[in-house]
């Protein structure tokens, strides 16, 4: 296992260079930065922070253009993941724009999301997400996933959580750009402390919308 010391710069310059030359050859070219500063490290910080969140993927780099009009063979953001059930947990990527985290569930099967409907109808359950939905989103997260335009069929329009019934999915995230402790061994820390404030939305699809 490898010391976490932080993630540098030269993963975000890695990056904005891809934009520019997405294609094979400077790919090889610069696999080395691409391992040294993108994954040995995000390696190291999931590994880190395993005991607290779990155990993590990271995704592949290589897109699948089968069924894409973009060819362009490499992905411009390495994602990463960390799973409490399939498909629901915390998440974090880093681009040429630098660090974004987030968490919550991303799709629903239809079984998944008539039991979310139905928690977020009821009193108790839908007061609880309502007010931690409130709570990440006066943090500064910004609540996304899926929606409709229209509050599901079967549902009162008129609601008074007729905005969550509305989400056919529900995630929440926060775009961090480079902060300085970013490349410093304390990132662990800062990015375990910004995940923590989305365990109740983790937790609260666990127990009520879980795959």
């Amino acid at each position: 296992m490898n010391t976490f010391q932080g993630i540098p710069p030269e993963a975000f310059t890695f990056y904005a260079a891809l934009e520019q030359n997405n294609n094979r050859e400077w790919w090889l070219e610069h696999k080395d930065t691409y391992d040294a500063a993108v994954k040995d490290p995000l390696t190291a910080l999931l590994e880190q922070l395993e005991p607290q969140f779990g155990p993590a993927k990271i995704f592949r780099p290589y897109r699948d253009v089968r069924f894409s009009q973009d060819k362009s063979p490499y992905k411009t953001a390495q994602g990463a993941f960390a799973a409490e059930q399939d498909g629901l947990g915390f998440y974090l990527h880093l681009a040429a724009d630098g660090l974004t985290l987030g968490g919550g569930c991303h799709s629903y099967s239809p079984a998944q999301l008539a039991r979310f409907r139905e928690a977020v109808a009821a009193p108790a359950s839908g007061e609880e997400l309502e007010g931690i939905v409130t709570q990440i989103a006066e943090a500064g997260y910004s609540i996304g996933g899926e929606k409709l335009k229209t509050v599901p069929r079967g549902f009162d329009k008129d609601h008074p959580r007729a905005e969550l019934l509305k989400h056919k999915a529900l995630s929440a995230g926060l775009e961090l750009g480079e902060p300085a402790w970013l490349s410093t061994p304390a990132a662990a820390e800062e990015i375990a402390r910004r995940w923590e404030v989305l365990r109740p939305l983790v937790d609260w699809v666990s127990k009520h919308a879980a795959p």
